[in-house]
């Protein structure tokens, strides 16, 4: 049976790619991830604020006992917020490169532009294979316009291309008025992937200290179908290649993605479950659907099943809202 594909340029022996979370934090973990079935790992996120304060801590110890010395440090969470540096993370991707054949992929999590190309250079020079801009923004001025937050998406992948020999892919939320000309304006940009999609963590309120907590929730199967719907539409349309990201918990999951176009399914959440192991049981559940199914390859099934191919594409749109709801019993 092939499972190869082929993302962001890199030739792959699975669909099966681990996203980004604390699991890719150690390198034994990395090395579990790739005998168990991986195809490649995007390491854990480093967040533009960690480098913003890693650059205001050197400040503060090289003009110590000085006037020109501000409280701007006051601004940043103590170091103990981050359990690594920047640092680190580069000393993860030289080891993990010796370590392991699979490709590695940085993940930058910033929202700012200028905030990103000096760490993404040096990831690159680090030999990483491809660099994830994981764009968590969160736009709450009110003279900001959506074309203004449209802006910076394309102009940070400008600044971070312009840096790097590697690919680059960007996290995209599903918040834009019109998703698919995002992606058309990214993927003219000189995106090599899209990942669909971040998600945004919502913060509740703790009732007895009257606290806004940060509140993690981790993905359903059913939380696929978002993704499942744009690599439906976009596939064919644009060149980057498609990620699916969120609600891939299951061989089934992966299989109804490749049908509408994706190149890689993103692991997280059925890790963090299950445990790493978890991708060879879905790696199993996937060849055997294929061989039941008498099909040969990935390859094959790529795309089959999307809005280009498909004899109604309007299922993936206005019809099919209204066609489940009227189909809906109590």
């Amino acid at each position: 049976m092939d499972l190869s594909t082929k993302y962001m340029g890199l030739n792959l022996k699975s669909p099966l790619v681990v996203s980004a979370s604390p699991l890719s934090e150690k390198l034994e973990s990395i090395k579990l991830m790739e005998d168990s079935g991986a195809s490649a790992v995007v390491l854990y996120s480093l967040f533009e604020e960690q480098f913003e304060f890693e650059q205001h801590h050197l400040h503060h110890h090289t003009t110590a006992g000085t006037e020109s010395f501000a409280e701007s440090l006051s601004y940043f969470p103590e170091a103990e917020a981050y359990r690594t540096t920047p640092e680190d993370y580069l000393e993860l991707i030289l080891k993990a490169k010796m370590s392991v054949d699979i490709p590695i992929i940085a993940s930058l999590n910033g929202y700012s532009i200028g905030g990103w190309t000096h760490f993404a250079k040096m990831m690159s020079e680090a030999n990483v294979d491809g660099i994830e801009c994981n764009i968590y923004y969160i736009p709450s001025n009110l003279d900001m316009t959506g074309e203004d937050v449209e802006n910076n998406y394309v102009e940070i992948l400008q600044q971070v291309r312009e840096k790097v020999n590697v690919p680059v892919a960007v996290k995209l939320s599903p918040f834009f008025s019109n998703l698919a000309n995002m992606a058309h304006k990214l993927d003219k940009a000189g995106a090599n992937a899209l990942v669909l999609f971040n998600r945004f963590y919502q913060p509740d309120i703790d009732l007895e200290h009257l606290d806004v907590l940060p509140h993690i929730v981790l993905s359903k199967s059913y939380d696929m179908r978002l993704p499942l719907r744009w690599i439906g539409l976009l596939k064919g349309r644009i060149k980057a290649s498609l990620a699916a990201t969120s609600g891939i918990h299951t061989g089934w999951d992966v299989i109804k993605l490749m049908m509408v176009g994706a190149d890689v399914a993103m692991l997280n959440s059925v890790l963090l479950k299950k445990g790493i192991p978890e991708i060879r049981h879905i790696e199993e559940t996937m060849v055997k659907w294929m061989e039941e199914n008498e099909y040969k390859s990935i390859k094959q099934m790529q795309g089959s099943m999307s809005a280009l191919n498909i004899k109604n594409p309007e299922k993936f749109e206005r019809v099919q809202y209204m066609k489940a709801l009227s189909t809906y019993c109590v």
